[in-house]
């Protein structure tokens, strides 16, 4: 069953503003992201970069972590 969805060796690949919506956040923040070093695209498909969505849910989190008050 080489190649199918579940396959671990090669994870789904999605397009930034897809990965955007999927986190809520605009596809200005993922890029932001990217710029600052907290998300590292998986891929290209022509001038778009592709990631990883367990790698947006990571930098997703890691954001909102710094964005929290500590009271």
């Amino acid at each position: 069953m080489s190649g199918s969805r579940n396959d671990p060796e090669r994870p789904t690949l999605i397009p930034g503003p897809l990965a955007a919506q999927e986190v809520g956040v605009a596809p200005a923040t993922i890029r932001k992201w990217v710029q600052l070093g907290h998300l590292k695209p998986a891929g290209k498909a022509g001038r778009a970069q592709l990631f990883r969505l367990e790698d947006v849910f990571a930098a997703e989190r890691a954001a909102r972590g710094t964005n929290r008050r500590v009271r």
